[in-house]
Order: structure tokens, then sequence, then C-alpha cells
């Protein structure tokens, strides 16, 4: 589990904190989908968590442990995947040399399952590889890490369309009852269907914090032509589908599948 206890973080020379009095508790065993709209804090948490942030009031752990004291025991369970970041000019296989020894559960059929499934071979080499192939190599060597935590920012920036499904299929693959996953990004039409808890942020503030079933429990989201618009209604976008819709839903009706974005735009536009 982590937790994080009335953290508050400010960047230096900043005028407002980033975290004020902020608590917030992840669950094993799920997907989190962390959102908010730029500055609201996504990428400044997961470093926090990964202990290269400090926080100057409060108290983060992670598995009862401090995880500003980066702990070889913790970082052996902990792994981000960054938006922006370098790998060394070498062949997979001498990177994989380098930094599997850390990871005690570390697999290399989960390694070679991930490169097949993002269509690149064993043999590569770094330099000779687009950002987009380098970012599918980083995720296929986290998850081949075998860490109970994995923290991966706008992981589907600078991937293609065919790359997107990739994604999602290898995180998919290796989800397991023990793993924690907190995926931050402003894509969320292209992790929609990973994730089984969504964790909305805005001001410092949690606005959301709710499992997925429980919004299709609550919520229908479905398109309407002008004349069908309604009481029942909650909020309303159109598209050239008609209105894209949330309503409450009706006992017996089927459950329909989250509309990420149009629930996002909902809950942050309706926030007190």
């Amino acid at each position: 589990m982590i937790q994080l206890q009335n953290i508050s973080f400010q960047y230096a020379g900043a005028e407002v904190p980033v975290f004020k009095q902020f608590s917030l508790s992840l669950q094993p065993g799920r997907i989190y989908g962390l959102l908010g709209p730029n500055g609201s804090g996504k990428s400044t948490l997961l470093y926090i968590v990964m202990g290269l942030l400090h926080v100057q009031e409060g108290r983060v752990e992670v598995d009862g442990r401090d995880a500003s004291r980066r702990e070889r025991r913790l970082l052996q369970d902990l792994y981000i995947v960054p938006e922006e970041f370098e790998l060394p000019a070498m062949t997979l296989k001498e990177y994989v040399d380098t930094y599997r020894p850390f990871y005690p559960h570390f697999s290399q059929e989960v390694l070679h399952q991930c490169l097949k499934e993002f269509d690149l071979p064993a043999s590569l080499h770094t330099s000779r590889l687009s950002m987009g192939q380098k970012k599918k190599v980083l995720m296929a060597f986290a998850l081949a890490c075998g860490t109970r935590y994995l923290l991966m920012d706008e992981p589907s920036n600078g991937l293609d369309i065919a790359s997107k499904k990739q994604f999602r299929k290898v995180i998919a693959m290796n989800m397991t009852d023990e793993r924690t996953i907190i995926i931050a990004t402003h894509q969320v039409h292209d992790v929609e269907q990973l994730l089984d808890h969504i964790l909305i942020l805005d001001q410092r503030r949690v606005l959301l914090d709710t499992a997925v079933e429980d919004i299709t429990r609550q919520y229908t989201f479905e398109y309407r032509s002008p004349q069908a618009m309604d009481s029942s209604v909650l909020y309303a976008e159109p598209t050239l589908q008609g209105n894209a819709v949330i309503t409450r839903r009706q006992e017996g009706a089927p459950e329909t599948q989250v509309n990420l974005e149009l629930l996002f735009n909902y809950i942050t536009q309706s926030k007190p």
C-alpha cells in the first residue's frame, strides 16, 4: 500500500505549493489512472512516491517504509517510467546485464514476451531506435523487473496507434493481484480500457477517487440526439455522433464503458 499522510510540497521559488496537507491511499492490485490538468501535481506525486522529491511536511510510506529513505529493499519494488528520459547507447543485452542484478524478481521471459508484443528484436541497440521504440524498450524492461509498484508518466506519448494497442496489451498481460500500476496521463482514451480505479487531482486536492466498477454501477455514458435530451442528463458535450452524455444509471439498465474524457470534464467543471 502507498500512503501519503498530510503531505506538503512546494518547489523552490514557486509562489504556491503543489500539495498542502494532502492525503491519499493507494491499494495493491489495481491499475490507477492519475488524471488532472497541467500543474495539478501528477508527475510530482510520482516522484514523491519514488523518494526522488522530499516533502516539507507529512509522511510518505510504501508498504510501511519511509519512501524518502530510498532503502534498497524498497527501491527493488519500485520502478518509474518517466515521460522524458535517455537510454545509454548500448545493446539491449548490455543494458539488461547492467541493471537487472538490482531487481531480484527480474524475468527474462517477461522481457522477451514484451519485446515480441512490441515487435522489437532482442538484438537491438538503443542508439538505433526512435524515441517511441526507446519508450517501448524501457516499458518492457520495467515490466520484466517484477516490481510491486510501477509508476508511469505519460507512457503513451510518442507511441503510434498500433503501439498504443501493444502498450495496453503488455500492461494487461503482466498485471497481477500483487502489483500496483499508476498511470499519470492526459491521453485518457489511450488507457481508459485498462484502468480499474480513477484518481482526478485539481488545485492540490482529490476531486475523484473511485473504482471504475463503482462509476459504471452509478452512471451511464451514451450518445443522445438533441430531441432526447432531458432532465436525467447530468453532463453533455456536442459531438458528430450527437450529444455525449452522462446520466444516472437506471435500475436494470446495462452497464456502459466509461468515457474517461467526458467523466474528467464533468468532474472538473462541476467541482465546488
